[in-house]
């Protein structure tokens, strides 16, 4: 009792603390409790039209490092009673995902495809940041009776329809957080057992994956921002995520109905610092091979925005070209912003080919400059020797001057790395740093992994080691892959947290501003929520030398070929006697001379 009263009383901080000021109007209410704080920040506008209808953005970020952002975004909308009855038409929802919905009752789908490392120290905050492979997490209604073989199933649809390999998503590697993961859309669903969440950071994204991705949009590749998304481009880069996220919104203000929101995000990280030879100028062109942009017929709103701040207000460190349609300035993510907004469905921006090629050149010199690191951010390492017991170390960084804000942090560890909790340190400016939640579930070899949450603060302009040993186990000669060697990859880890703002945010509508306010807009001008994802790692388990299997092969072969086949040939083998043959002419000829003669033949 005395554990729970003291959750319940740090929920209540946390929620007085951080939590944004009231819930939007129609939003469906949810019980306060641990983690209820971490979905505050994910707030998305209602569609003011009436109908289905679709929205296309496009953000260009230049970054501290000389990387080059950019994040497409574009979101469906369906005005459709999917789970209480069959439906049969699909205009802009894809049907491949309408009827997923409908038949495993998916409350919530959020799944995402990633190549590389988001470089969070260098590059700052992303829109949305996801782990280095796949990742799938889904909340189910509540008339699900069998959750896992749903989910099950559910994993070998969603394979094939994204041609990846979600089918060897399995127990192993599934667990069912309890704070780090609420529901984003409007749902009064609280029960944790009804959520799935898995990673396989192993996985391989390609153009396999990307293809599939691109024919769910309405208007495919053929028009709109999708025709910039070519993959030998895409791919050709720093960072790549595409991700689906499917969630219920309301439709009115009142919420007596509810319509599907489907957004399709993409973020790609160009280095044209160094493609460049030394320049940071860059273009459509440059980063996407293509000029002739138009917007989808089917989109009620087409922009392209591109980010001009820089830390020098005053002077301008760079220019742009064509002049845009307006500038607008903003806040995001504790930060004075400039966006310069191109509208594609403005025909004056076009001229009589249709090309825009959007150019941006730096002023002055073209060196590169010491990043500043963000407020939040994370790293993760492996430390000890040999192949017997190790250790794992996640730092987390406050670089806040004077607030203090507590985080959700969340551990997932293959079974075969059998953790020892009671050897979990948490050290902050050399004191140590007792968690105020702890939820711990072990795991059971071969059947599932082990899952740490946990509840922590991080004081102001510090630095949070998180450490706990492990011991390696000693897998089956049948489990290990084909490249034993190489290592096994460790899922990396979570960090959920509502960052408090320095500056206040303005107070314009929703739908006025730009993409980063539909990605994640927050209710309150005081806090921003951000999700960070740690590097995966790459741990060696010990491993038998696989040549000696294969010198016992061809040495009991050998034996088998020549002792056994020449017993076995002696023992089968019948013996019989000849009777010579008669010879040839000159035999003949022989004998009948020596018959002659009286003598006996040859």
């Amino acid at each position: 009792m005395a554990a729970v009263r003291l959750l319940g009383l740090v929920s209540s901080v946390c929620l007085v603390l951080l939590r944004p000021g009231g819930s939007s109007e129609g939003e469906g209410k949810r019980p306060g409790g641990v983690g209820d704080w971490a979905a505050e920040g994910f707030r998305v506008p209602q569609f003011p039209e009436v109908g289905d209808g679709l929205r296309e953005e496009l953000v260009i970020a230049p970054l501290q490092s000389g990387d080059v952002a950019a994040t497409f975004q574009f979101r469906t909308r369906w005005d459709s009673e999917l789970l209480r009855k069959k439906v049969s038409h699909y205009r802009l929802f894809p049907k491949a995902l309408g009827q997923v919905i409908s038949k495993y009752s998916v409350q919530e789908l959020h799944l995402s495809f990633t190549h590389g490392f988001w470089r969070s120290r260098s590059w700052g905050h992303p829109f949305l940041q996801a782990p280095a492979g796949a990742e799938l997490w889904v909340w189910f209604q509540d008339s699900v009776s069998n959750v896992d073989q749903t989910w099950k199933e559910l994993t070998n649809i969603l394979s094939g329809i994204f041609c990846a390999s979600l089918n060897f998503i399995d127990s192993t590697n599934t667990v069912t957080p309890t704070a780090s993961f609420k529901p984003l859309g409007l749902s009064n669903v609280t029960d944790h057992r009804l959520l799935r969440y898995a990673i396989l950071p192993r996985e391989i994204v390609c153009t396999e994956n990307l293809t599939p991705w691109k024919k769910l949009l309405p208007c495919g590749s053929r028009a709109g921002l999708a025709v910039l998304l070519k993959a030998e481009r895409l791919f050709h880069s720093s960072y790549h995520s595409q991700a689906v996220h499917i969630r219920p919104v309301c439709r009115d203000a009142q919420c007596l109905s509810v319509s599907w929101e489907l957004r399709q995000t993409l973020t790609v990280v160009f280095d044209m610092f160094s493609t460049g030879q030394g320049r940071r100028d860059w273009s459509l062109f440059k980063m996407f091979t293509r000029t002739g942009l138009e917007a989808c017929p089917l989109a009620s709103q087409s922009k392209i925005y591109v980010d001009l701040s820089s830390k020098d207000q005053e002077n301008k460190l760079f220019d742009v070209s064509p002049p845009p349609t307006s500038v607008q300035e903003v806040s995001f993510q504790g930060d004075r912003r400039q966006y310069a907004i191109f509208d594609l469905q403005d025909r004056e921006l076009f001229n009589s080919s249709r090309n825009l090629n959007i150019m941006l050149k730096w002023k002055g010199l073209q060196e590169k400059g010491e990043p500043l690191a963000p407020v939040l951010y994370t790293e993760r390492y492996i430390s000890g020797y040999g192949l017997q017991k190790g250790e794992l170390n996640t730092v987390v960084y406050n670089h806040h001057l004077y607030r203090a804000f507590p985080i959700i942090f969340m551990e997932t560890v293959p079974w075969y790395l059998r953790l020892y909790v009671h050897t979990l340190v948490i050290t902050t400016k050399g004191k140590e740093n007792k968690p105020s939640y702890i939820h711990y579930q072990p795991a059971k070899d071969r059947l599932q992994p082990h899952l740490l949450e946990m509840l922590i603060q991080l004081p102001a302009n510090s630095a949070t080691k998180i450490t706990v040993q492990f011991e390696r186990a000693l897998l089956k000669w049948t489990e290990y892959p084909p490249d034993p060697n190489h290592g096994f990859y460790v899922s990396p880890s979570t960090v959920s947290a509502l960052i408090p703002s320095v500056i206040g945010m303005k107070t314009d509508s929703m739908e006025e501003r730009p993409l980063f306010t539909t990605l994640f807009p927050s209710s309150d001008d005081s806090s921003y929520f951000v999700r960070l994802y740690t590097e995966p790692l790459l741990v060696n388990l010990p491993t038998p030398d696989f040549s000696m299997p294969y010198n016992v092969i061809c040495l009991t072969c050998t034996v088998v070929a020549v002792g056994y086949g020449s017993f076995y040939n002696l023992l089968t083998r019948t013996f019989q006697r000849e009777e010579p043959r008669t010879g040839g002419l000159a035999r003949r000829l022989a004998n009948t001379i020596r018959k002659l003669r009286g003598v006996p033949p040859l």
